[in-house]
Order: C-alpha cells, then sequence, then structure tokens
C-alpha cells in the first residue's frame, strides 16, 4: 500500500489513520477535508501526506473525472458527526450521497475503499447490536444515525457491500479528538473538569431501573480503532459491514474512575440533570457483537478501558504536545512503558 485518500484527514479519526499510514511508511496522502477557522488544522501538523483539498472541490474533480491524484486505497472518514445536526438535508448530502459517489468511483476503478458508519444506526438497540441483523430493521434515533444508515442500506441493495469496507465505530475516544467541542469524548472533557473542580460531571439517569452514571457504553480507544482500519485495508479479501468496539460495555461511572486513577485523584462524581432534548434519544446501553470481525481472521485485540485513559491522558492529555506526530516523537517507546510506566508529572494539568 503506497498511495491513500484519506476523507475527512484532518478530523479525530482520520487524523490518527494518517499517523498510522505513516508509521507504516505510507506518506503519498491525499487529505481532504473541510478545515475553516477552527483548529483541526493542528492534527495534520505532524503528520507526512502529500497534498490536501477541500472537500468540494474533491468532489468537483470525481464528478467531472479530472482528479490526478491515482490511489489504491481511499479511506473514508468524512462526515458531519454530530449528533445534534438537525439540517438533514445537509447531512443527506454530507454524509450520504458523498459517500455513495466515493464508493462508486473507487469500486469502478478496483480500488480498496473503506468507509465510516456508526454504532448510531442501531437506534435504542432494540434490534440489539449484531452487525448481521437485518439493516432494514434498525431505526436510528437521530439524524445523523439515519444519514450513516441510508447509505448502509444502499450498499446492501446494490450489492456494493461485497466490494467494500463499513465500519460501525462505538465509543471511539483518544488524541486528536480535541476540535470536538461539545462532541469530544467524555475522558477529554473529564480531564479538563477535574482540573477546574476536581469533579466529574455525569448526566443523571432518568429511567428507574438503572442508577445514575450506570448507563453503558462499548468504549474503544482510537489507537486500537486505527490498526483494525490498516488490517482491513490490507486484507482486500475481507469486505462487509463490521461492529467497531471492544466488545465489552463499560458504564460511565467506570470511565469517570478510570481517569481519576490517571491523574491520581480521588474520585468525585457529580451528576446533573439531563438535558430535556436528549432525554427521549439517549441511549442507555451499547455493546458491540464483535463475531463478524472475528471470524474474519482479524488477529487484533484490544486494550482495557483503564489502559487505553491511563495512556491517553499520560501521553497525550498531559504531554507537552498532546498532537499524534509521525515526524521525531519516539511513540513505540512511549506506548512501551505501560500502564504501570506513571504519570509525566504528578499532580492534574489543565490541557491547553
Amino acid at each position: 500500500m503506497k498511495r491513500v485518500i484519506v476523507t475527512g484527514g484532518a478530523g479525530f479519526i482520520g487524523s490518527a489513520f494518517i499517523w498510522k499510514l505513516n508509521r507504516e511508511g505510507v506518506d503519498d496522502i491525499l487529505v481532504v477535508d473541510s478545515l475553516g477557522t477552527g483548529e483541526k488544522w493542528r492534527n495534520l501538523a505532524g503528520l507526512r501526506f502529500s497534498d490536501y483539498l477541500h472537500k468540494s472541490e474533491f468532489l468537483r474533480r470525481i464528478d467531472a473525472g479530472t482528479l490526478s491524484f491515482s490511489p489504491e486505497a481511499v479511506v473514508h472518514m468524512g462526515a458531519c458527526s454530530s449528533t445534534a445536526e438537525r439540517d438533514a438535508d445537509y447531512l443527506m448530502e454530507n454524509n450520504t450521497r458523498f459517500t455513495r459517489t466515493l464508493a462508486q468511483w473507487a469500486v469502478q476503478r478496483k480500488r480498496r475503499f473503506l468507509y465510516a458508519s456508526s454504532a448510531a444506526t442501531y437506534g435504542n438497540g432494540e434490534a440489539g447490536f449484531s452487525d448481521r441483523t437485518d439493516l432494514i430493521r434498525l431505526r436510528p434515533m437521530n439524524m445523523y444515525g439515519y444519514s450513516k444508515h441510508a447509505f448502509d442500506l444502499h450498499a446492501e441493495r446494490t450489492g456494493l457491500l461485497g466490494k467494500i469496507v463499513g465500519l460501525k465505530f462505538f465509543n471511539v475516544f483518544g488524541p486528536n479528538e480535541y476540535h470536538k467541542g461539545d462532541m469530544a469524548s467524555v475522558v477529554f472533557k473529564a480531564c479538563r473538569q477535574i482540573a477546574e473542580t476536581g469533579r466529574v460531571r455525569l448526566f443523571r439517569s432518568h429511567r428507574v431501573e438503572c442508577a445514575h452514571g450506570e448507563q453503558s457504553r462499548d468504549f474503544i480507544y482510537v489507537k486500537d480503532c486505527i490498526d483494525v482500519m490498516w488490517w482491513l485495508l490490507t486484507h482486500g479479501d475481507v469486505n462487509g459491514l463490521f461492529n467497531l468496539g471492544t466488545g465489552r460495555a463499560r458504564t460511565w461511572n467506570d470511565l469517570a474512575k478510570a481517569v481519576f486513577a490517571a491523574l491520581r485523584c480521588r474520585p468525585e462524581i457529580e451528576y446533573i440533570p439531563m438535558p430535556e432534548p436528549i432525554r427521549e434519544t439517549y441511549q442507555y446501553h451499547t455493546r458491540a457483537s464483535m463475531a463478524s470481525l472475528r471470524a474474519t481472521g482479524c488477529p487484533l485485540t484490544f486494550r482495557s478501558m483503564e489502559e487505553a485513559v491511563h495512556d491517553y491522558v499520560a501521553n497525550h492529555l498531559q504531554a507537552q504536545d498532546r498532537y499524534l506526530c509521525s515526524a521525531s516523537r519516539n511513540v513505540r517507546a512511549v506506548e512501551s512503558r505501560g500502564a504501570d510506566a506513571g504519570i509525566n508529572d504528578p499532580g492534574v494539568k489543565v490541557p491547553p
């Protein structure tokens, strides 16, 4: 694998995957994104790639047949990922149509195509969390989830799923998510809350059968995600739609305590009311069925939540440079220190 297009390449998972590509010796990469006026560009500053195109210009060249960059693979992470986005037309154009156009372009040229679906397609989970569930049974609870589901349905109906790879990402956290604002992980937010107030704020439960903070999610570290993505990219005989989680559900209380442990602080959790607009659509439990990915022969294992949170906090959020960087940092040596390596500097430091 030598030449790759990564859409959403300045975003969270996209930039992390470029970091992975660089570590595997791949730097002839076309990055596609929309940088705007925010801080997302910082995710690219320490990475190696050939060129950058705004997503609108990229799509124009795809439609016109004038794209000069000829890749071996397309990794499509570009999408609006806000579950609070209400403009349905924008989501259908940006998330669904864009993916249909790019998938068709890649398949026609016999290029490897890997795209991001989402666990949001499972809705409230009443149909379970198996990626072998009949897609027509799923009922997403927000427009973002539906925009992803709409392409999954299209790919199944047209037979594309037998030629491409889709990944239903569960709750991903880790370095390079700093630009995401309200959509950033609770790990990132918790570090700031602890630094500012000494406590973490979690939503109360509004169901009598679930205690406060005992709502559960399948949390997965972004470094584990990109290892799976690389394996799938380099195994062209494996196609289909796969869950990407750990297969384990952990509570928000567990996650908060892991952050406190990484910071060497005594746990202090405050439970706050869940905003009314999201109460009816809030997921109280997710857990990926990982049988399909395991059946492919994928040999990878995942860090425990505690190991992943420790690596994120100690080696990124408390580091001088918190971004993933391919140029000079000896990341393998840093990671090899393990969960007992301790914090870079005792005490809580506010992420910049």
